[in-house]
């Protein structure tokens, strides 16, 4: 790869895929990819059952000004009208079913993680867990980016208790599926050498029968953005090969988040660790935006930006054209981070897309 670097803003899925592609640099190529961020994460949302869900309750995106989940409510927002609020049970028609066998819910191996639960209204809650995250966000802080305050007791014991219902939930989920289904691969607890031995007898037909045909796809992109042919795509679907794969190439495999994981990417203890392995909690409020939950995440790009630490983000914008469809980019301009500051709630489906372009 050249100098440049990127930071990535990611669901756990994601910040997982970003891991493996630069732990398997040799098999997939690696990435720019230098600072994640990563997002707490219950689950993610399809666009198109998003939108019937609406529609079969009188509502047109169009009219939609955001949405938040809070309170164990749905909520959406209105332009000219008071909020259409619903049990979060209610969104199980338009859950990704994927989202029920991920156990990770506060983006456990990135640098920092970021989301609102746990702080008050109007800040957002940040975990620190490298060094290279402690340090941004050090001197961010007293670059007057943000402020900053400790997260309180009640807080931490209440993000502690999601993180770890998620954990359990999910686990059950894995086990209820396996007795139908075939292994959730990337639970499956093998020696490190024996998943570098199968993933190099391993390409995408394997990928399709181990993940993608198992309904365990995340639809993150990154078997699109590994294959040196090109010939993986991923449109508003699952992934799909148009082509014959290159003759030992086992990219695909190395790179996706739903195939075996070693023990240097997520340790065995992790599951046993409701918030993964930290540094620091802490709360922080925006000095620079009136942002959603804090506007956390758009004061850090922001600060990587103006302070040239990265070249480019990785944000979620909007299609200019399809009212709250999620479009992954990426982007130097600190104008466009203001833009697209606030959360999409629904899957970018084809995340790695804009790193590849």
């Amino acid at each position: 790869m050249n100098d440049k670097k990127t930071a990535i803003v990611g669901t756990p899925c994601q910040i997982l895929a970003a891991t493996k592609i630069n732990e398997y640099d040799e098999q997939t190529g690696g990435s720019p990819i230098d600072l994640k961020i990563g997002l707490f994460c219950m689950e993610n949302f399809s666009y198109t059952y998003l939108k019937k869900f609406l529609e079969d309750n009188n509502i047109n995106l169009k009219d939609v000004e955001g949405f938040k989940i809070e309170e164990n409510k749905f909520k959406v927002f209105l332009k000219n009208d008071n909020p259409f609020i619903v049990p979060l049970s209610a969104t199980e028609s338009f859950k990704r079913k994927n989202c029920d066998i991920c156990t990770d819910y506060t983006s456990d191996i990135s640098d920092i993680s970021v989301g609102s639960l746990g702080s008050p209204k109007g800040w957002s809650t940040v975990i620190i867990r490298t060094e290279k995250g402690k340090e941004i966000l050090e001197d961010a802080e007293k670059e007057g980016y943000f402020e900053t305050k400790h997260l309180t007791d009640g807080g931490k014991g209440l993000l502690e208790k999601i993180a770890s219902k998620k954990k359990k939930d999910n686990l059950n989920n894995i086990m209820e599926r396996e007795v139908v289904s075939r292994p959730v691969l990337y639970k499956r607890r093998i020696a490190d050498d024996e998943i570098e031995k199968i993933s190099y007898q391993c390409q995408f037909e394997n990928l399709e029968s181990d993940v993608i045909s198992e309904g365990a796809c995340v639809l993150c992109g990154a078997c699109e953005y590994v294959c040196p042919t090109n010939i993986i795509q991923i449109d508003d679907r699952k992934p799909q090969k148009y082509g014959n794969c290159e003759e030992d190439c086992h990219a695909c495999y190395f790179a996706c988040p739903r195939t075996y994981l070693s023990k240097n990417i997520m340790s065995d203890d992790l599951e046993n660790k409701p918030l993964g392995d930290y540094l620091d909690i802490i709360s922080v409020k925006s000095n620079k935006i009136e942002g959603q939950d804090g506007g956390a995440v758009t004061s850090i790009l922001m600060y990587l930006l103006n302070k040239k630490l990265v070249d480019d983000v990785f944000i979620v914008g909007e299609d200019e054209e399809i009212p709250w469809k999620p479009i992954s980019k990426l982007t130097s301009d600190v104008q466009e981070v203001i833009d697209a500051a606030g959360t999409k709630y629904s899957t970018a489906p084809i995340g790695f897309k804009a790193l590849k372009n």
